[in-house]
């Protein structure tokens, strides 16, 4: 047997190849690197207009409609809707009915709050969403949907995290370990949130959403040329496979099921501050409703292009859409198929879109903690204040970096974390949100109401659910559902039955004795 001896131009071209190949890898690596140093940069830059905790907290009530709309639609479009919602929709069996939670129910609960919500609360002048809930009710309730809203991040927050460690991951062709790409990640997050709070969140937003546009619009026009029929044949695949299908099948429990998942993020996000932050960080009452309703449209709308590059890499590669690392489709195309250039460009905009939420996500239940708990309890003034946010910004960065690693060893996916988050808001602080609002005669006595029944009941159909009570089947009424309703139920009984308390006649009184 004669083994043949490689020619010396043979292991040139071996060498060449490696070489470039490692040096692409290099400068992909290096341009990622440098993106997050700048992020710190731009983060460090914004803290020298952080004057006092408003200007941390809400950037000094000054954003104007175009950079409004940037860091609503950015803050929304994250890890979910760049990874998670396009590996849903591309993966076998996927289509739209499965991701009516996000971008549909997620961008709608933006469009409602500019439309319901945004004028109301912004006439009140109030720092946190958390403070309407005290001057509404009383103290107690302040606390506990502080305590409900910021537990409610840990799993879109965690989501972020993963994220970005699996972005650095893929960058890095795995010399770089995913837990090791999320500690890269968050701390770049939380150095530049901490630093700048929402003024640093707002310029980046504005930044990262220009790179994200740039690079997704690139991303498709490229995948679209590599598909043989161009975007056409795109969508005709898509329609074969009955990814368009939308509405449920003609059942009840069908309706039931698409119905709760509908509400979790459409209803269940409306009560959370980093909505309410945009809303309130705007420079007047049209920039709070219309900037919020124009950058929630546009969320839904730009959707539609990760989740046509998606399907384009199944085309590519069929065997995408049965892989178990759905979060991972448009990641692994572009690394796998793009030329350097390319791959820079869409894991900038990756990165851009994952860092936005990430950060103000973070920057939401550090502000709601400490100046909804933290604050009164400390009897802390505005200084004080300002120094309680950075380090709950920073603790609570490493809780999520903890249970983002914890959803990670359970196999849970980006999809996965983000629909899980907003169960506790939607079935304990909705109700006494919207009732509170619109409804004069809503109290505390409904509120505690409310959420005893709202909670209660998704809480104990939870358990039953991972028990087996229900079968495999599970329940008729997905839990969440339940619990909306009995909420719903627990704030007009309690208010009506219980009437108002000793505390509410008090301050309703105050007015009236003032002007007599």
């Amino acid at each position: 047997m004669t083994i043949s001896t490689p020619s010396k131009k043979g292991l040139t071209r071996v060498y060449f190849i490696l070489f470039f190949g490692a040096l692409s890898m290099s400068i992909l690596l290096i341009c990622v690197l440098a993106y997050l140093l700048i992020s710190v940069g731009i983060g460090v830059y914004a803290s020298m207009k952080v004057k006092n905790s408003t200007d941390f907290l809400l950037a000094g009530r000054g954003l104007p409609m175009y950079m409004t709309i940037a860091t609503v639609f950015a803050t929304w479009f994250g890890a979910e809707a760049i990874q998670g919602v396009p590996g849903t929709f591309a993966a076998e069996g996927g289509n739209l009915r499965e991701i009516v939670a996000d971008p549909f129910g997620a961008g709608l609960c933006l469009v409602f709050v500019g439309l319901f919500f945004a004028l109301p609360l912004y006439r009140m002048k109030i720092d946190t969403i958390a403070d309407f809930y005290r001057r509404k009710y009383n103290r107690k309730i302040e606390v506990l949907m502080s305590i409900f809203i910021s537990i409610s991040y840990l799993g879109w927050v965690s989501a972020q995290v993963f994220a970005l460690g699996t972005a650095i991951n893929v960058v890095s062709d795995g010399n770089i370990s995913v837990l090791v790409g999320m500690i890269i990640g968050l701390a770049t997050v939380m150095a530049y949130t901490m630093t700048g709070g929402m003024i640093a969140v707002a310029v980046t937003d504005f930044v990262q959403m220009a790179v994200i546009i740039v690079g997704v619009i690139i991303g498709a026009f490229i995948i679209t040329g590599m598909v043989d029929g161009g975007a056409s044949a795109v969508i005709n695949h898509a329609s074969e496979l009955e990814k368009f299908t939308f509405l449920p099948e003609a059942t009840f429990a069908a309706w039931l099921a698409f119905f709760g998942s509908f509400i979790t993020l459409a209803f269940g996000s409306i009560p959370q501050q980093d909505v309410f932050q945009r809303v309130m960080s705007s420079k007047d009452e049209k920039t709070a409703v219309w900037g919020t309703v124009i950058g929630g449209s546009f969320y839904i709308l730009f959707c539609f292009i990760p989740m046509f590059i998606a399907v384009a890499a199944t085309m590519i590669d069929p065997s995408l859409m049965s892989t178990e690392a759905t979060d991972a489709i448009l990641p692994r195309v572009f690394k796998e198929q793009m030329p350097i250039w390319v791959q820079i460009i869409f894991f900038g905009a990756l990165l851009s879109a994952i860092m936005s939420t990430a950060s103000g996500t973070l920057l939401a239940p550090s502000a709601v903690i400490a100046d909804n708990i933290l604050k009164d309890f400390l009897k802390l003034n505005d200084r004080q204040l300002l120094l309680a946010l950075r380090i709950t910004v920073m603790v609570f960065g490493i809780i999520v970096f903890f249970y983002a690693y914890y959803n990670k060893a359970r196999g849970l996916t980006v999809f996965n974390m983000v629909e899980n988050a907003y169960l506790i808001t939607l079935t304990g602080a909705f109700i006494p949100l919207a009732f509170g609002v619109y409804w004069k005669k809503a109290n505390t006595w409904g509120a505690y109401t409310s959420i005893v029944m709202g909670v209660g009941s998704w809480a104990t159909m939870e358990g039953l659910s991972l028990s087996g009570f229900f079968g495999e089947e599970g329940p008729l009424f997905p839990p969440q559902v339940v619990g909306l309703l009995l909420a719903i139920v627990g704030m007009v009984v309690g208010s009506l039955v219980f009437g108002k308390t000793d505390e509410e006649l008090r301050r309703e009184a105050e007015p009236a004795t003032a002007t007599a």
